[in-house]
Order: C-alpha cells, then sequence, then structure tokens
C-alpha cells in the first residue's frame, strides 16, 4: 500500500501538469498610456494626485528607478516592449500609426504573447493595440466617405484577418488605436463588436478626439472601465485552471481624450488630467483586487509601468494659467504638478521626460518588498525577463534588443548587459551608458522647442548622475566620451541587435 501511494505521489509530482505548469507564475503587464513618473504619488511625494493602489505596489514590490520606454511616443514602445526588439528597425521611423493602419508585426515576428504560448500559457491581451490591424475593405463601390469621415471603407461586419489573436493571444478585447483615434469601435478576438451608427465629432482638449465612426456601446468616457472589467474576466477565467496566464493590459489613460469617468471628476482638485491618473490608479487597484480575490497573489508577478512620458507641460512665468484653472491648458505650473517628476521635456521627447517612466515589478517571495534597483533598464527587457523565468530558449531572430531583468530583480548586482537606445517621436536618437547619455541631435526631437534634428549637430552629452533635468551639455569637455558613444550607437544599429549572437 505504501508503495502504490508513493508510487502515485511520485508520477503526481513529476507530471507536466504539476510541475511545468504549476511552477511558472501567472503575469500581468498593466501598461498606462501617456502617464508620466512624476504622476506616481510614491515617486513623487509632492505629488497631490492619489495614487494608493500603485502606490502599494511600489511598498511590495521592486521600483526599476531608471527605467525607460524604448520610445516616447506610443506604437514603437509597445512594438518594443511586446517583441523585445527596437521598433526603429522596422518599417515605422517616427511618429505612431493610426486606427486603420496596416499592422507593424511581421507574420514570423514572435512576441511575448506567442512566446509565453509555447510555453504552456494562456494568453489575453485587453486594452489599446495600436500596432496595425488588416482590416477588412468594403468594395469600393460601397465606399462612403462623406458618411465616415476618415474611413477608408471598413467592413465592420467581416471578419478581421490580421488582429492580436493572429500574434500570439489566445483572448483579445480592446480598441485599435489610441482612444482619440477612429474606428471608435471595441474588437473582440478578430471582429467588431458592433457596427458604428454614430459619427463622432472633432473635439478639442481636454476631450480632444478626432472625428469618425463611433458604435453606440463606445462611450468614451467609459471605456477604461470596460478594459478594466475584460481584464477581471480574463483573470477570472484563468485563474481556476492548471494552466498559467498571461495578461498584457494597455489601457488607454491617462491619455487623451482627458476624459475621466464622472466618478472621478473633480476629485484630485488638478483638473481633469488629475482626475484621471487617479481613474488609472483605480482601475490598477481593480486588477490587483481581482488577482487577490481569485488566491492567485502568491504566484502571480505583475509589472506596472507606462508606454512613454506624460503629455502635461510644465509651464514657466509666460503662461497666466495652467489646466487646474483652465481646462484647456494642457500643462501645470511646477508649483502645483510636475507630471513628468524632475525630469526635462514631455511625451515624444528625447529629454528624459518622454521615456523615463514608472516600472515596478511584485513577485511575493521572489521580489523583496519595497526595494529599489538603480540600473538603467528598457522596456524591451521584458521578453527576456520572462523567457527565463518560464525556461523559454530564444532564437537568434528573436528579442534582439532584450536583456533578462530576473536577476536585477532578485537583489543580485548585475548590469544590463549593453547601453539603451533612446527613440523620439520625430526620429531622434540618444543612448545611455552608466551615468553618460548622449542626444545624437540638436533638439528635443518632439515636442520643447528647439526641436531640432536627428543627428543635427551639436550633440549632447549629459552626466546623469548629477544632472538628471539634463540642464548642462558637457560634450565638449569629453570629446572621448562622445566618439565612444557614437561608435557603440552605430554598432547596435548597423548590426541589427544589442544582444551578442
Amino acid at each position: 500500500m505504501q508503495r502504490t501511494i508513493s508510487t502515485f505521489l511520485a508520477f503526481f509530482l513529476v507530471s507536466p501538469l504539476f510541475s511545468a505548469e504549476k511552477a511558472k507564475p501567472n503575469i500581468v503587464v498593466i501598461l498606462a498610456d501617456d502617464m508620466g513618473y512624476g504622476d506616481v504619488h510614491a515617486l513623487n511625494p509632492q505629488s497631490k494626485i492619489p495614487t494608493p493602489n500603485i502606490d502599494n505596489l511600489v511598498k511590495q514590490g521592486m521600483t526599476f528607478l531608471d527605467s525607460h520606454s524604448p520610445s516616447a511616443v506610443c506604437t514603437p514602445t509597445r512594438y518594443g516592449l511586446l517583441t523585445g526588439r527596437y521598433c526603429w528597425r522596422t518599417r515605422l521611423k517616427r511618429g505612431v500609426l493610426g486606427g486603420y493602419s496596416p499592422p507593424l508585426l511581421g507574420e514570423d515576428r514572435s512576441t511575448i504573447a506567442s512566446m509565453l504560448k509555447r510555453q504552456g500559457y494562456r494568453t489575453g491581451g485587453v486594452g489599446k493595440w495600436h500596432l496595425g490591424m488588416q482590416l477588412p475593405k468594403l468594395p469600393k463601390k460601397k465606399v462612403n466617405l462623406k458618411q465616415w469621415s476618415g474611413d477608408p471603407g471598413i467592413d465592420f461586419a467581416a471578419e478581421i484577418p490580421n488582429s492580436p489573436i493572429h500574434h500570439g493571444f489566445d483572448f483579445y478585447f480592446g480598441v485599435c488605436a489610441s482612444l482619440d483615434m477612429a474606428p471608435f469601435v471595441y474588437v473582440h478576438n478578430n471582429r467588431f463588436t458592433m457596427l458604428p451608427t454614430i459619427q463622432q465629432p472633432a473635439v478639442r482638449f481636454p476631450h480632444f478626439v478626432r472625428k469618425g465612426p463611433r458604435a453606440k456601446d463606445f462611450i468614451l468616457d467609459e471605456v477604461l472601465d470596460k478594459l478594466t472589467d475584460e481584464a477581471i474576466g480574463f483573470i477570472e477565467r484563468s485563474s481556476n485552471k492548471v494552466q498559467p496566464f498571461f495578461l498584457y493590459l494597455p489601457f488607454t489613460a491617462p491619455h487623451k481624450p482627458t476624459q475621466p469617468h464622472k466618478r472621478f471628476r473633480g476629485k484630485t482638485g488638478l483638473g481633469e488630467y488629475g482626475d484621471f491618473v487617479a481613474q488609472v490608479d483605480w482601475s490598477v487597484g481593480q486588477v490587483l483586487n481581482a488577482i487577490d480575490k481569485n488566491k492567485i497573489r502568491e504566484n502571480t508577478l505583475v509589472v506596472f509601468t507606462s508606454d512613454n512620458g506624460s503629455y502635461m507641460f510644465r509651464f514657466g512665468s509666460n503662461q497666466k494659467t495652467d489646466h487646474i484653472t483652465d481646462a484647456r491648458k494642457q500643462g501645470y505650473f511646477a508649483k502645483n504638478h510636475r507630471a513628468n517628476g524632475p525630469f526635462r521635456g514631455t511625451k515624444a521627447d528625447i529629454w528624459e521626460g518622454g521615456h523615463h517612466l514608472p516600472f515596478v515589478v511584485r513577485w511575493p517571495g521572489k521580489v523583496k518588498p519595497s526595494s529599489k534597483c538603480r540600473e538603467t533598464i528598457c522596456h524591451t527587457d521584458l521578453y527576456a525577463t520572462f523567457a527565463e523565468i518560464t525556461g523559454a530558449k530564444i532564437a537568434h531572430r528573436e528579442a534582439e534588443d532584450s536583456f533578462s531583468l530576473f536577476g536585477m530583480m532578485r537583489g543580485q548586482d548585475v548590469s544590463r548587459g549593453a547601453p539603451v537606445i533612446h527613440h523620439s517621436g520625430n526620429g531622434m536618437f540618444a543612448i545611455r551608458d552608466g551615468k553618460w547619455k548622449l542626444v545624437l541631435g540638436n533638439g528635443s526631437g518632439g515636442r520643447e522647442k528647439p526641436r531640432g534634428k536627428p543627428f543635427g549637430k551639436p550633440y549632447r552629452l549629459f552626466d546623469m548622475s548629477t544632472d538628471i533635468a539634463e540642464t548642462t551639455n558637457v560634450a565638449e569637455k569629453h570629446p572621448e566620451i562622445v566618439s565612444r558613444m557614437v561608435e557603440q550607437f552605430k554598432k547596435i544599429r548597423n548590426s541589427g541587435r544589442s544582444t551578442t549572437e
């Protein structure tokens, strides 16, 4: 009898469903949209915006204090995060895609979702895609551009031939692009959920939105709630299975339209942007509560970050009012709020404000609570991190700019292994190596003036250990460092990868 029990236990413990799947953690990546470093109260104690749920994540996990998105704008960051490869290696060299753009992801390009699916994961995506889809077209004779402004003739009743479920996701619910971009219709897996019957008019900031076709159930200030509910539903459906799950949750906020739900309006005293950040934090809390409710917290790795910096400017003395007293103003006086914290610039800029972002990892029992890491990292590194954690092998043409953060998460004294390349909205590059940051251009490359040009001279070198606000160009004092970093950049760009072959 004892031998029979021992044999049964031995079989059970070594069976693939127990040892291989159960040992792998659930993985949840929450990606805010245009949320700045200074929007998180735990990272900016002077902020008046309450972010208790994200603050709790900071207490419960590790904060990477020098984390960067691979780009200062939306689409390229999403590409880099999901593929572990810089987006400027693709056809998209500057700017972002639109709501009707064709797919940026190649059919043979692996994503975190497809990699984890090969490792036995159930994979789900909820939220803003913004990587292009192959939308079904109507015959030309049926196109009515007068009815749907900007609509190139989409057949909203037909199947979508190339959507997120064609790139590793078992389940997807979300929107084609940014919330200010048509079409304003939800996508579920490979179909639109409803035919659009409304012509959404263009609206100015703060409720900035472009005109285009909209479905009746697509209510702008209810979208974030809808996505939160869908994410919770995926967690609930996936938690009672032996199979681990991966949830990619790219929110649509606080990106424009800056339109929080009425439950949050007027709550922060910092205008609609402040209220919208508070709603994002609430949504994060709902997702974390779902993890706790389904009793999977101990075996769930949670990452919270943002795709790029905030679009809210920091106003100087030349401005008479800011967003608090006039909602139409797209910025704050520094005394009221610093959306991008101590950093210079905003979304789209090559300056730190464009891409230096909150990045928090919680994994009970594996990541020390209230810990901090000061190593320079990039969102592209999530691919290699998840691969190492789950035992996946990375092929040669896969995750070319991704380095595992697993050692850092465990508190080991390790570095990334290669410089990080920054990229701005208009295609300007910068390279970061240790304490040095070299801007390969003569301006912001984005929104702050002067915008400059990529590779325009003079280049600018900053010592980030003493000048986090990038106020003093020391390129002339260190020409040897400039030369070395230019060569480092050329090698990474021209070789097609940051990692060694």
